[in-house]
């Protein structure tokens, strides 16, 4: 039958035109394209992994960074601490220093008005006494009409003042 001797033709031309077909798509494809996008895949692959390693280089070195910065911070608010603790003791020694200035001279104005005070009062016992003497003789001279002297009138009031 020759229709299946055509058919028998037709199919080898048709395998062999398929095996070539493929065989170039394999060598186009499989040698020429495959290979390319291959390196082009491990090239990013290895870019990806190297940006990663500089991510994590970089984040240890900001930990580290971090921690120098925490560290200066500490030092900073320990120092800090430090002059304000020395600060309120020099305000502190001061203080004192002044109040003790203001007792010191308050003591003195206290002393200084006591003993004027004291100086007063002797002065207006004094004069208590000679008005005290000149009502005395006064009143003696009224009452009895006797004239007593100056001297024993303030003997008189002396002994009646201080007992």
């Amino acid at each position: 039958m020759p229709q299946i001797d055509q058919v028998a033709a037709t199919y080898a031309s048709q395998l062999f035109w398929l095996l070539i077909t493929f065989g170039l798509a394999f060598f186009i494809v499989g040698r020429g394209m495959v290979p390319k996008i291959q390196s082009t895949m491990d090239a990013r692959d290895a870019q990806v992994a190297a940006d990663l390693a500089a991510a994590e280089a970089a984040r240890g070195a900001a930990d580290t960074a971090e921690q120098d910065w925490r560290a200066r911070e500490n030092a900073a608010r320990e120092s800090a601490r430090a002059k304000l603790t020395a600060a309120q003791a020099e305000a502190a020694t001061r203080a004192e220093a002044v109040l003790a200035a203001a007792d010191a001279a308050q003591a003195a104005r206290i002393a200084d008005a006591e003993a004027r005070i004291a100086a007063a009062a002797a002065q207006a016992a004094g004069e208590i006494e000679a008005v005290a003497a000149d009502a005395a003789r006064a009143i003696v001279a009224r009452v009895s009409g006797a004239e007593i002297s100056d001297v024993e009138a303030q003997g008189a009031v002396k002994a009646v003042l201080n007992g």
